[in-house]
């Protein structure tokens, strides 16, 4: 052998070894794809994906879906060349890892972080798609948080929601600690609850806290939370987490409780945060969730307007209805239905 050949022979040999190594390497990427569309005014199951009991609905007519993005689980490793692959497919993403999960936190809590998001939106778009629809929603103090070893301990519980303190209604978060502020170390204040539609008095002795011996407390975290009539049920996916299904949620919890035919048999898919007053907030994935909505069928795209400038260049077949508003959603939604006017919604 020729030291020439040689030389070649080893080069090619370690060119080989390097790019299978290369190959095998993990690299702190993830990739986003057009996840799965579930029909809120459908079934999941044998169970409708929203129920709704006691308040009046109407039929629907039409398909409301969430969309998702597929997303490489936390616990999973990705390749270079498998990184590459997925960059240059259309409708995908990649992403620097610690830009979608939490560095420092396991699986198990990423998915309970996800859990909660879900169920907080699911909250939030009870409360909006019940006002929406004209469905009576009061505001109260809510205790969120019972610290262990609190004055308040076995006493009072998360989710009780405050309807008043020592016989004073109170309906802000500022009322019930007006109120505590006026009362001494040891004082016993009483507290009027809402909870499992059950009204209860529950009596709490102020402490001092560690730093201040003079304030008085009752060892509660407060946030706003809502009573109304009619119960909400959900039977979405477990594995499905996050915030960004809001919009969704509302759109049909709002089409079952109004006479008005929002979908008028359209299949309208969608994505967006909502809170309780009804506001629209940004997501990602939109092109991901547009390409999911396109596989599925439907013809409107309803998403916020801080994602138009995301959403890219779609397929002629599907409308984008960009919205800041729960109230414009539907506004959109019932113009497009009709020729006359559907020309004065305004797309990305």
């Amino acid at each position: 052998m020729t030291k020439q050949t040689w030389t070649a022979a080893v080069s090619a040999a370690l060119f080989v070894v390097l790019a299978a190594l290369i190959a095998l390497i993990p690299v702190p990427y993830v990739t986003w794809a057009p996840g799965s569309t579930a029909d809120l005014l459908g079934q999941v199951g044998e169970q409708p994906a929203i129920s709704i009991s006691g308040a009046k609905t109407f039929p629907t007519n039409g398909e409301l879906r969430m969309t998702t993005v597929s997303v490489t689980a936390p616990g999973v490793t990705l390749s270079l060349p498998e990184v590459l692959f997925s960059y240059w497919l259309p409708a995908r993403e990649v992403l620097p890892k610690e830009a979608v999960y939490q560095p420092g936190k396991d699986a198990s809590e990423i998915s309970e972080v996800e859990s909660q998001r879900m169920s907080d939106s699911q909250a939030d778009a009870v409360v909006a798609g019940l006002r929406q629809s004209g469905v009576e929603v009061t505001s109260w103090p809510q205790v969120v948080e019972v610290f262990n070893s609190g004055a308040s301990a076995g006493i009072l519980e998360p989710g009780d929601l405050i309807k008043a303190v020592d016989g004073t209604a109170t309906h802000s978060l500022q009322e019930v600690n007006d109120i505590l502020s006026g009362h001494h170390v040891g004082d016993a204040v009483l507290f009027t609850v809402l909870r499992n539609d059950l009204v209860l008095k529950q009596t709490v002795t102020t402490r001092a806290t560690a730093n201040n011996p003079d304030k008085p407390i009752v060892g509660i975290l407060l946030d706003v939370g809502y009573s109304y009539a009619p119960t909400v049920d959900f039977a979405v996916d477990p594995a499905v987490g996050g915030s960004s299904a809001g919009l969704m949620f509302a759109l049909a919890i709002s089409d079952k409780l109004v006479s008005a035919d929002i979908t008028a048999g359209r299949v309208i898919a969608g994505t967006g945060t909502v809170d309780s007053e009804g506001n629209v907030g940004a997501i990602g994935g939109v092109q991901e969730k547009i390409a999911a909505a396109l596989k599925d069928h439907a013809t409107v795209f309803v998403l916020p307007k801080a994602n138009c400038s995301d959403a890219g260049t779609t397929d002629a077949s599907i409308r984008l209805v960009p919205v800041e508003t729960l109230a414009e959603a539907t506004d959109s939604l019932t113009k497009l239905a009709d020729p006359a006017v559907a020309g004065s919604v305004v797309g990305c």
